[in-house]
This record gives C-alpha cells, structure tokens and sequence, in this order.
C-alpha cells in the first residue's frame, strides 16, 4: 500500500480565556480518513500521557506524533480538515519567483 504525506489541521481553543488558533499534525496515511483517525490516536495517547504525569509519546509509525499538549485547550475535531501536504519549501514547486 503506498502511502502519502497528509496534514491535519483541528481548530484549537483555550477554555479559560478568548484564545483560538489551528493543532497541526503530520504523517504518511492512505486517506484522509486514515490521516483523521491517525491524529486523533496520537493526540488522545498524548493527552493520556500527559494527564498521567508520563512523558509525551514520540513520533509513531508514519511520522505520527502530538507535541505542545496543553491544559486548558480543546480541539475541535469535529471541524478538522485533512489534505495531502504540500511543502511549501519544496524547491520542484512552481512559484511565481524565477530563480
């Protein structure tokens, strides 16, 4: 099964105060319901860990992993969106700069 690159992106707010922004996860899935469920499954082993005074998890396989859990903010994953990731760094990418 070949694998791609996907980014995963869940609306993240603070409880305690009026603060929003965007949980960013990346790894190799076969879709984009696999891409949601991976990042998902590594945010919930991380929380657990986190709640249990463990440390955070590392990367699992495909790349997957969540850094920067933090009391107070939920994800909304309902909303999540998930796509093949495009770097934008890439240097193969068409850009309207010439070199």
């Amino acid at each position: 099964m070949h694998l791609e690159f996907y980014e995963v992106d869940v609306p993240i707010h603070d409880t305690s105060r009026a603060l929003h922004g965007v949980h960013v996860f990346t790894g190799k899935a076969s879709s984009v319901t696999e891409a949601l469920a991976r990042a998902h499954q590594v945010y919930d082993a991380a929380f657990a860990a986190r709640q249990a005074g463990l440390e955070l998890p590392g990367q699992q396989d495909g790349g997957w992993g969540a850094r920067g859990v933090r009391d107070g903010w939920e994800l909304d994953w309902a909303s999540a969106k998930a796509g093949r990731w495009s770097n934008p760094n890439d240097w193969t990418r068409k850009t309207p700069y010439e070199l």
